[in-house]
């Protein structure tokens, strides 16, 4: 952190604290065992295609530019912290980032699903963050369904008159709230009440809202902070994102 001004370390000190937080009751990963069988195969199903092509780009840029292998570790790293940070939701749940932006930034979302992924199954492993039967459900939402949308946003609003460091920051946002958004529809159609999808999905969304919106923003000034430095310190950052 000591390329962090003194606010920025604040910031960053203070999320690290809420870690240390005692939490009893789920967070955004869908929980081990949590989702019927039926719905734990269809998101494995859709999960393992980009995983293929993922692993297949990485080869191909580990090949190309063996440096990469760096910022794929800062970019997995990143990840896991963030998304391993539960903060306490008023409503008796949790919600935490994704970590995703960054690497979906500079890779895009096939190899986003790959570094995501890895970090699912060390968090189910090592933290009981999630777990394995819903690997497949969370990969999607947060490795895949929002890098997806964050990596669109990156690329259509680098044609804009945005300044750079704004557009990594909006795209990093949304990368972390379709991702939140993605959760709530897989819970909603795992377990829709009598009221339809509709209700259930905004049960869903509105259990994680009050913490997840300014949990997205931290995580984009975050990605920012850390794009802005690796951009600052290796200039082969225009090849990986181009």
């Amino acid at each position: 952190m000591f390329f962090l001004s003194s606010n920025k370390k604040l910031a960053l000190l203070a999320l690290a604290f809420c870690l240390l937080l005692p939490t009893s009751v789920s967070a955004m990963h869908i929980a081990e065992g949590f989702l019927p069988a039926n719905w734990c195969l269809f998101w494995y199903a859709l999960m393992l295609p980009f995983l293929g092509i993922g692993l297949y780009q990485i080869k191909k840029k580990v090949q190309t530019s063996p440096k990469t292998k760096m910022i794929l570790s800062v970019a997995g790293g990143l990840c896991f912290l963030l998304s391993a940070l539960k903060i306490p939701s008023i409503t008796g749940s949790c919600s935490h980032m994704t970590g995703a932006g960054l690497g979906t930034i500079l890779f895009g979302p096939y190899i986003m699903s790959v570094i995501g992924t890895i970090v699912l199954i060390f968090q189910a492993l090592l933290l009981a963050h999630g777990g394995l039967t819903t690997l497949g459900a969370n990969s999607f939402s947060m490795s895949i369904a929002g890098p997806i949308v964050g990596y669109l946003a990156f690329r259509l609003l680098r044609y804009s008159k945005l300044p750079p460091l704004v557009t990594v920051f909006i795209s990093a946002f949304l990368t972390d709230i379709s991702t939140y958004l993605l959760t709530a529809s897989q819970l909603a159609l795992a377990f829709q009440s009598k009221a339809g999808f509709l209700a259930s999905w905004i049960k869903f969304v509105t259990l994680f809202a009050y913490t997840q919106l300014p949990l997205a923003i931290i995580e984009g000034l975050i990605t920012v902070a850390v794009y802005k430095f690796i951009n600052s310190q290796n200039k082969m950052l225009d090849n990986l994102s181009s």
